[in-house]
């Protein structure tokens, strides 16, 4: 065996003519002869949060018993493959979604706007905005020196035609989860394609015009590099050419995807649950921004990413579950038995497609491991009861090798009331960010720094 010493940097591209492509982590990026513990180094920590909203039918969510022996309730029965690397937490709150004296109601711009941050936004329908910055960015001006994004933030549901807000709450606390200060939120994209584009297209230019011309190209990306793929697969050895060849034609696939789904959506009226070049179907789009996730994980291009699998006062309607009437306003089901059995088909639903999300990391080589060993992923709602707009108890999962395994495949509850952000207050030691203090934290979660 020849050893040349030579390795491909760990931000290799391959470049064509109005494009650059992130590679994603090869064996030959890693120093000849470096060992297994060496290339661990090398694969970095992702933090992912997924966002469920309108609460949870909580009695099927909440495991009976805790500690390892617990059943999987009827809503994280589609997460058993998870189960063990699963934590599900329990008693947790976010105390600053309440409503203060005479503010009245606004339970669901507060519980976006609380999520991330841990703080009480002010009432206005202004531009006088204020909450807190998100924990998302506290973590992405670190790890941005490493990465072409500093975060990505996705979601599902368009806010260009956003129906109803909160009364006296200005739309933008309910569109997003994320702000980069407490005056600063930042908007969600639901469009795969914009995604797409933001991870893989032309950087030299944000020019509207040259990105539209771009797009009537009849041509894949990948063609204006082929010439690079070629040279470089002839420099890598065949596990490498084999993994270059899947993520390749994973590419392709999402483009295919995305391209199909302009295409019908281009015979269809324009709605505001299908806007052009988004998937008609809830589950079509959900598995798309999912994919995209996933590959802006695998190329580095981010490590943080947060989605919205639906935003507060969803009002979409789940036709393939043959659901008729409106997300929202069934959440707020009164107790009636069948308006309840609609909410848990959607709560199930969710957690369906967080089970496809959790396989594609799982199934991600990334380094030593996956690239859900070496993420964070936190999944819950800022509300736990919908119908009566509860914010504590709240359903919350952490996941990921990254994120500790001590008590992983266990039901854990903490004290009523234990803030929300001392499990974020938390991850942030894990991740090398010490805080003293977050949002409205009161100290870390003692069972998770071990």
């Amino acid at each position: 065996m020849i050893i040349t010493k030579k390795f491909l940097p760990r931000r290799a591209f391959l470049r064509g003519i109005g494009a650059t492509l992130a590679l994603p982590l090869l064996d030959s990026m890693v120093p000849a002869l470096a060992a297994t513990s060496a290339r661990a180094a090398h694969s970095p920590t992702r933090l992912s949060f997924v966002y469920v909203p309108n609460g949870m039918i909580m009695d099927r969510w909440t495991p009976a018993t805790l500690g390892s022996n617990y059943d999987l309730p009827t809503i994280l029965e589609p997460l058993a493959p998870f189960q063990d690397d699963m934590l599900v937490i329990s008693g947790l709150a976010h105390n600053t979604g309440w409503a203060l004296e005479g503010e009245g109601p606004g339970e669901h711009a507060r519980a976006s706007a609380t999520f991330l941050t841990g703080v009480h936004p002010k009432k206005t329908e202004g531009a006088d905005l204020r909450a807190g910055i998100s924990i998302d960015q506290i973590v992405a001006r670190e790890f941005r020196q490493h990465t072409q994004l500093a975060s990505l933030e996705v979601a599902l549901d368009s806010t260009e035609v956003v129906g109803t807000c909160d009364t006296g709450y200005s739309c933008a606390y309910s569109n997003t989860l994320c702000w980069s200060s407490p005056t600063t939120p930042i908007p969600m994209e639901n469009k795969p394609r914009a995604v797409f584009e933001r991870l893989f297209g032309d950087s030299d230019t944000t020019d509207p015009a040259t990105r539209r011309a771009r797009l009537r190209k009849d041509r894949s990306i990948l063609d204006l590099v082929s010439q690079d793929v070629a040279r470089l697969q002839n420099r890598l050895g065949p596990k490498d050419r084999a993994k270059l060849t899947e993520y390749l034609d994973s590419i392709r696939d999402i483009e295919r995807r995305i391209q199909i789904a302009e295409d019908q959506s281009s015979r269809e009226l324009p709605s505001v649950e299908r806007p052009v070049g988004v998937p008609s179907t809830f589950t079509g789009h959900c598995k798309l921004m999912m994919d995209l996730q996933v590959l802006a994980f695998q190329t580095d291009m981010t490590r943080v990413i947060t989605f919205m699998m639906g935003r507060e006062q969803n009002t979409r309607v789940y036709n393939e579950l043959d659901i008729q009437d409106a997300y929202h306003p069934l959440s707020h089901h009164q107790n009636d038995p069948s308006k309840i059995a609609q909410v848990l088909q959607i709560d199930i639903l969710h957690s369906q497609m967080f089970a496809y999300f959790l396989e594609k990391m799982r199934s991600t080589p990334d380094g030593d491991g996956s690239l859900l060993d070496h993420s964070m992923i936190v999944y819950g709602s800022s509300l736990s009861d919908g119908n009566l707009h509860v914010h504590n108890d709240l359903p919350i999962l952490l996941l990921g090798g990254r994120a500790g395994q001590t008590l992983a495949g266990r039901h854990v509850r903490y004290p009523d009331d234990t803030p929300t952000t001392n499990l974020f207050l938390t991850l942030l030691d894990k991740l090398e960010i010490p805080l003293e203090n977050f949002g409205d934290s009161t100290g870390h979660l003692k069972l998770l720094e071990v």
